[in-house]
């Protein structure tokens, strides 16, 4: 199981291990990760499941979808390194995963 480290913004980390094939946000939503709402279950139709990516973890990601694009344009502070987490899944190549949590969600 692949391995994510969430850190809210007040610095707490959780780290936590994710079935293959889930996304960051479904890890997040199933152990009761603070700051992750993810409004819209997944579908891509909100920006509540923004996260700040390592940038070490960039290149490894599958390029962003222009809906994922779009709906990035209604996160609060959106950075280089903002992705929605509901369009990340899960595999060994993302096993020690980090992402970091927006003070808010949009």
């Amino acid at each position: 199981m692949p391995k994510v480290t969430y850190i809210e913004f007040n610095g707490t980390e959780h780290s936590i291990e994710v079935d293959k094939g889930l996304t960051i946000m479904e890890g997040a939503v199933q152990n009761n990760i603070p700051g992750i709402d993810a409004d819209c279950g997944g579908s891509c139709a909100c920006a509540t499941c923004h996260v700040y990516v390592d940038d070490d973890w960039l290149d490894k990601l599958p390029e962003q979808s222009e809906a994922e694009k779009d709906m990035l344009d209604f996160a609060f502070e959106t950075k280089p390194n903002s992705r929605l987490s509901c369009q990340i899944f899960l595999d060994e190549n993302l096993d020690g995963v980090v992402v970091s949590l927006p003070e808010k969600q949009g």
